[in-house]
């Protein structure tokens, strides 16, 4: 057994710095006596010890730790898919992160859900409070960040310990997690580091790698350990077309060896894909990989930890985020085949009776979004990977007659499809936006569906019969009134101030006209039968809206609908009522 590096993710918030502080790790090694020093592979950097320690000098020799891993391997892919796509059994690819943050703007959205993945399959990471070099009135002074720092005009670090402790306040109220600067820090068990830096002046990235490599070795070291000689284990962080290959799959290996003509055993969502590897593919020295133009060469084996393509028959059917086993003979194809569709079906969401339809481009992503729903308590009733299909669309519909607030499909970084009358469909490419926007829609689909409710019942309303305006005594009695709170529609009971129900108004008419309703302030003359003026009903009568006593104990859980005028009527209606019945209505 033998000790890999660890991988470490760069993540965050977009324009927070991520592929700048990469760049800055990688740039800063890459000089004319250290030639090739840096690996570049598929999807990843390479850096050995001996690098590390040459970057880090005094810094790391103060810690008087001594090192048995390797180097660091940093997953290198844009965006914070590179950490939800990656993973292995047993949590997330990455064993650390690096978590940019805009000492500027703070905490961001994608900044948030970030954590809360990496907290949730307990990734330890440390925090990057970049470009401090825009925090105004910013001069270069010093080599090194912490000097560079404590040389500034006193003005500005004021302002800066402003911005890092506004962090440290974020990170306490949003995750009850502590943390601190790193030099600091009386426990890095209990607390987060912080390195300030400075991607743009390459500030702060020695730091960077002094805390990566001190916490992965002492922290890490059981979970590095790895089989050099045995097959295989990784997982795919890309499925993509390569010119004279066809369909490839960029692949972090993790675990093992991987050799041309190898038998590739890859989990699928039904079944495990069976195939053998045609040619194994990594850039030449030097070449930028995400750089379309960069030339890459076979090679016939590569060892773990790293990155590499490779080319293989049906790999068209590969999905990104699924793990990748090698056949050590075809009498272990059945045995693994099994084992990585188990694998796989961890990773699959286990699903409720009720709940939304979700669905992302990969298996990783996925279970990100299960586990920030499920962290909401949202029910979650099918999961899986690709666009949304008619069988989603027709799941999600059975939904609107069970439970119209679960009609909803959410998609994370997948087309997007229009919404219908009765399913709601979300699309975004941040996950912790398609959850707010579907908690505000349910809010508002909730609103929408009180409203109608309340439509159903006798709202709140009083009235008072107007003076000299009694046009007939009966059959029916027609009189004026004025609506004094609330609103008045056809076919509303009426009651006298004593509580005694009255009648039902037949009809409403204001200036001739037929109407259905009437506001305050509003006369019109009223067709209520079953009444005789001068008997049941008098002038300067005051009248209210007769509301069965099971719809006033519902208005009063739905009083945040009712104007404040109607509130004062339910009050002065539950009075007239307590009169006769104590407990009416309670």
């Amino acid at each position: 057994m033998a000790l890999r590096s660890p991988i470490v993710s760069v993540l965050g918030h977009v324009d927070h710095g991520k592929s700048s502080i990469l760049d800055s790790i990688r740039g800063s090694n890459i000089v004319a006596t250290e030639a090739g020093a840096i690996t570049q592979a598929i999807g990843a950097s390479i850096i050995p010890l001996d690098i590390v320690k040459k970057r880090c000098g005094k810094l790391l020799e103060a810690t008087k730790m001594q090192f048995s891993i390797p180097g660091l391997l940093f997953i290198d892919t844009p965006g914070h898919a590179a950490f939800t796509n990656l993973r292995k059994r047993g949590g997330n690819l990455a064993d650390i992160a690096i978590v940019v943050v805009d000492i500027n703007e703070g905490f961001q959205p994608q900044t948030i859900e970030t954590i809360e993945i990496l907290r949730n399959y307990k990734t330890p990471f440390l925090l990057a409070a970049n470009k401090i070099d825009l925090i105004p009135g910013y001069k270069k002074r010093a080599d090194t960040v912490l000097k560079d720092i404590s040389e500034q005009d006193p003005a500005w670090i004021t302002e800066f310990e402003t911005r890092m402790y506004r962090i440290v306040g974020q990170m306490h109220e949003k995750f009850a997690m502590e943390s601190e600067r790193f030099d600091r820090i009386e426990s890095f068990t209990k607390q987060i580091a912080i390195v300030p830096t400075s991607a743009m002046h390459n500030h702060g990235i020695s730091e960077l790698l002094m805390v990566l490599a001190g916490l992965a070795q002492k922290y890490l070291e059981e979970s590095l350990k790895l089989d050099v000689a045995g097959p295989g284990k990784g997982t795919i962080l890309e499925v993509k077309e390569t010119v004279g290959f066809g369909a490839t799959i960029d692949v972090i290996l993790y675990d093992g060896q991987i050799k041309v003509n190898d038998i590739l055993i890859i989990g699928g969502v039904d079944a495990a894909i069976v195939t053998k590897i045609r040619a194994l593919l990594e850039p030449n020295p030097l070449q930028e990989m995400r750089d379309k133009k960069s030339k890459y060469r076979n090679i016939k084996e590569a060892t773990a930890a790293t990155g590499l393509r490779i080319a293989a028959p049906e790999l068209d059917k590969a999905l990104a985020g699924m793990p990748i086993r090698i056949a050590p003979t075809p009498g272990d194809i059945a045995r693994i085949s099994d084992d990585l569709q188990h694998e796989v079906s961890e990773v699959l969401i286990t699903t409720d009776d009720e709940g939304l339809i979700i669905k992302a481009d990969t298996l990783g992503s996925l279970e990100a979004m299960s586990v920030l729903l499920r962290e909401k308590q949202i029910g979650i009733k099918r999961a899986s990977v690709g666009p949304i299909s008619k069988k989603d669309m027709a799941e999600a519909q059975a939904n609107a007659d069970s439970d119209p607030l679960a009609a909803v499909i959410l998609g994370f970084n997948i087309p997007n499809e229009p919404s219908t009358e009765t399913v709601k469909v979300i699309t975004s490419n941040v996950i912790y936006h398609l959850i707010e926007e579907f908690e505000r829609w349910q809010e508002e689909a909730r609103k929408r569906e009180q409203a109608k409710e309340l439509d159903a019942m006798v709202r709140p309303c009083k009235a008072e019969v107007l003076q000299n305006c009694i046009f007939r005594q009966s059959n029916p009695c027609v009189a004026g009134v004025e609506v004094l709170a609330g609103e008045l529609r056809t076919g509303m009971p009426l009651m006298n101030k004593e509580g005694r129900t009255l009648t039902n108004i037949k009809s409403m008419e204001r200036a001739k006209e037929s109407v259905q309703t009437a506001k305050r302030g509003e006369q019109l003359a009223l067709s209520l039968p079953g009444v005789t003026a001068g008997r049941q009903i008098f002038e300067h009568d005051i009248v209210y809206s007769a509301i069965p006593e099971e719809q006033f104990r519902e208005l009063k859980r739905l009083t945040k609908f009712l104007t404040r005028d109607e509130i004062n009527v339910l009050k002065e209606i539950a009075e007239i009522k307590r009169k006769e019945n104590p407990l009416w209505g309670v």
